[in-house]
């Protein structure tokens, strides 16, 4: 039967699964007309993602080699891989797979055609045992056009005469097409009928399918190599019709490689020469500089101006499936401050610009950011994480002090700024996740963002002459940051006898709705861990979070519970590696592989993070040690894969070959993390400067240099404190006017004070209690103006010892 009668049995196929994390190479080419963005790992594609950054369309595409004695051997799987970046900076690659068992090289190239939606791969196949002609080399691709495995269909087709390997879904079209025709072709189900298991089975398509429909689907074409000619093209393409995907992968054919390659190329390097030149001399092997800049480009989307993702990649995503869409190619809010961040630091002050205007675009009508969201605005988790509503303020001030924003251009951001400060005011301190996105609670991480958030806004609210709400926010500030060590600070605990210490902060400390938080009472539930296995202690818990109240300029390096906290996570969380020291995120943290090297899957245990390196480096840098900052960028450096990538997080364990974990490297987490890029040219800025390039200069001035305090403690309903240090006036804040009644003297007399809306929507009144001794307190109540009711409970603070 012709290939064109006869679909593939054995439909929908087997349960689809994603790839490997551990990229080698991401690239794009800076045009709109590409849209294309590709991955490499293990000598072959992995995911491309077209028409937008954060829409997957393939699991992978490699070659498979074979013989007619049965000789099986897939390229990923069964060769060495060697990588080579073309240029410093230039995202575009040269792989060189070579057999295990010496049997044959290929050579590719890899970019994406400026021109068009298009991947290029030239390859070059050489037998080095034996001659061409006893050898078959096919190309397996596996399309995941709906972001998914399932729901694509497959087909074997042909443009203008030339024979494709065609995929569909989503209204979105892919043709994989080749120089040298393919001698055969078949479409099949994966896991049942596709060429893969054809080949691993007899080495030939003994069955060829022209056609599997909505499923997890997978395409097989054999190249034409012979003797004579042993270089191919191949050219993987897009677009919203069969015929537009065939018309653009034959145009890229047509047009050679050698064409895009130059003009690929010459983009690349006219972005990269407007950088400052912040490379590391005597550097060997790939510029590191060079490599996390193009790695910030590459994740910037073309259709939507301003986002970066957060990772071309998918953490354990050989583990992962159809149940995780996302992967890391969203964009969060912390994330895309933090690369606006480095590209401040690079010199690229427009790119930070774009990254200003998408997130006031996106925010969210209350004035919060979410968790997570596609490249449109659209949620994707829906947790609220504080720290991501300080994140923008910050960037707008830093703009702003740069000069970057005009009187103009500040003032059509202040309603963003507005809106982000009321969130700030209303909702903190408390966050409802902290910056791993796990627990609630007080977190000195969170914290930091929050107070410096609040301060830096209240400069641009003064620039844009609101001088009331510039003075509610600093207060505000003023009086949380006083409060930092009653939510998160730990003394007098088992740890601190151990380590001869006063005292450290914790990672976080849970809330009290019914009163004020301790970090000693109470439970953290750990999210990944084991049932039964979850709650902790918070004075248990470190981590290296509390460096941000030096990092955000709220505590200065030397002061003393700065300097035992650190002491206490070297001593619990510093994992020392054959490149040298990185750290663990927190104490008994779940989110890394088990024991036994199987993937993160829900548990797990908890892996370091090289971008955490780069935090302390900037703390030692703050504290004066400027060598062991730069000590500390050559193990940031040493943390790299083979193509330069910065994972997100190395393997500790033993080495374990078979599963690819090898102490120090990569493990099976996000490569590259985007992040963990932008905070390696950050500290690169830094080490050139001086001094933190990031710190924004509000909280050492007011805290460190003016040692700058609130004369109040403020109540609301989402943070109702029990105590109220002597000398201190009380400040209740409401979100609905009201006539407070309140006693000093256990209700032998009472007042009332009406309270007062402010700029930001809070309703607020100061309740004269800064003559009280230790002791004595104050009752309160509310009479409800709109509703025309009674609280009907009262509400009490003692004065005591803060």
């Amino acid at each position: 039967m012709a290939a064109s009668q006869n679909p593939a049995p054995g439909a929908p196929g087997i349960d689809a699964r994603w790839t490997s994390s551990a990229k080698s190479g991401v690239g794009t080419a800076l045009t709109a007309a590409s849209r294309t963005w590709f991955t490499i790992s293990h000598g072959i594609l992995n995911e491309v993602y077209h028409p937008r950054l954060d829409h997957a369309c393939t699991r992978d595409l490699g070659l498979v080699v074979t013989r007619d004695d049965g000789y099986f051997s897939e390229e990923k799987r069964h060769a060495r891989h060697d990588v080579v970046w073309f240029a410093d900076g230039v995202p575009a690659f040269h792989l060189t797979n070579t057999a295990l068992d010496g049997a044959y090289r290929i050579e590719k190239r890899i970019l994406t055609d400026p021109l068009r939606p298009t991947v290029l791969q030239s390859v070059r196949f050489t037998p080095l045992s034996g001659v061409a002609a006893d050898y078959h080399v096919y190309a397996l691709l596996a399309p995941h056009l709906v972001n998914a495995g399932m729901g694509n269909s497959a087909w074997i087709g042909d443009y203008k005469g030339v024979t494709m390997l065609f995929a569909s879904g989503r209204g979105q079209f892919l043709a994989l097409a080749s120089s040298l025709p393919w001698r055969e072709a078949s479409a099949g189900y994966v896991g049942t009928s596709d060429g893969w298991r054809a080949l691993s089975a007899s080495g030939r398509l003994d069955a060829r399918y022209a056609s599997a429909s909505n499923g997890n689907v997978a395409l097989t074409g054999e190249i034409g190599f012979t003797a004579t000619q042993d270089l191919a093209l191949l050219a993987l393409s897009f677009g919203p019709s069969a015929d537009e995907a065939g018309y653009n992968a034959l145009a890229s054919l047509n047009a050679g490689f050698d064409a895009a390659a130059r003009s690929y190329v010459a983009g690349w390097r006219d972005w990269q020469k407007d950088l400052l030149p912040l490379d590391q001399p005597g550097h060997k092997g790939p510029n590191l500089y060079r490599t996390s800049t193009a790695v910030l480009g590459t994740h910037r989307s073309s259709s939507f101006p301003g986002p970066a993702i957060a990772s071309l990649s998918i953490p354990w995503g050989f583990d992962k499936g159809d149940d995780d869409l996302g992967g890391y190619h969203l964009v969060w809010p912390r994330d895309l401050v933090e690369t606006a961040g480095g590209f401040l630091a690079v010199g690229l002050v427009d790119d930070a610009l774009e990254i200003l205007a998408y997130l006031r675009t996106i925010q969210e009508a209350d004035g919060h950011w979410p968790q997570n969201v596609w490249l449109d605005g659209t949620a994707y988790w829906s947790g609220i994480q504080m720290d991501e509503c300080g994140f923008p303020l910050l960037l707008a001030d830093a703009l702003h002090r740069t000069g970057a924003l005009s009187r103009e251009m500040l003032l059509s951001y202040l309603p963003m700024v507005e809106r982000a400060t009321a969130y700030l005011l209303k909702n903190g301190p408390v966050t409802g996740e902290d910056r791993w996105e796990e627990d609630s609670g007080y977190s000195p991480f969170t914290l930091a963002v929050e107070i410096a958030a609040m301060l830096a806004a209240a400069d641009v609210l003064d620039a844009c002459d609101r001088p009331e709400a510039a003075r509610f926010a600093r207060e505000t500030a003023d009086c949380w940051n006083d409060q930092i060590e009653k939510w998160t600070y730990a003394s007098g605990t088992g740890t601190c006898a151990a380590l001869g210490v006063s005292g450290y902060y914790v990672r976080i400390a849970p809330s009290d709705l019914s009163g004020a938080a301790s970090p000693r009472d109470g439970f953290v539930p750990i999210k990944n861990r084991p049932p039964g296995d979850a709650d902790r202690r918070p004075d248990l818990i470190v981590s290296p979070d509390a460096l941000a109240l030096v990092r955000f300029g709220l505590r200065a390096p030397d002061d003393p519970r700065i300097v035992d906290t650190v002491k206490v996570i070297d001593a619990s969380l510093r994992a020392d590696l054959p490149q040298g020291p990185v750290w663990y995120r927190y104490t008994d943290d779940g989110y890394g592989e088990h024991p036994n090297g199987d993937p993160f899957d829900g548990t797990g245990q908890g892996r370091p993070w090289p971008l955490l390196t780069g935090e302390r480096a900037h703390y030692e840098l703050a504290a004066g040690r400027p060598q062991v900052a730069l000590d500390l960028l050559g193990t940031f450096a040493a943390c790299a894969g083979p193509g330069g990538l910065l994972p997100e997080q190395v393997w500790d364990g033993a080495d374990m070959p078979e599963r690819e974990l090898l102490r120090g490297c990569p493990s099976g987490s996000a490569m590259p993390l985007v992040w963990a890029h932008a905070e390696y040219v950050k500290l690169l800025r830094s080490l050139r400067d001086g001094h933190v390039f990031d710190m924004p200069p509000q909280g050492p001035a007011r805290y460190i240099r003016n040692s700058t305090t609130a004369p109040f403690r403020s109540w609301r309903f989402n943070n109702k404190i029990r105590t109220l240090a002597k000398g201190k006036m009380l400040r209740l804040e409401l979100l609905a006017a009201a006539t407070v009644r309140w006693s000093a003297d256990a209700w032998v007399t009472a007042e009332e004070s009406a309270t007062c809306e402010n700029a930001f929507g809070i309703h607020v009144v100061d309740i004269p209690v800064s003559h009280l001794v230790i002791g004595q307190g104050v009752e309160f109540t509310f009479f409800w103006l709109d509703a025309q009711r009674w609280e009907g409970r009262n509400f009490g603070v003692i004065v005591a010892p803060e």
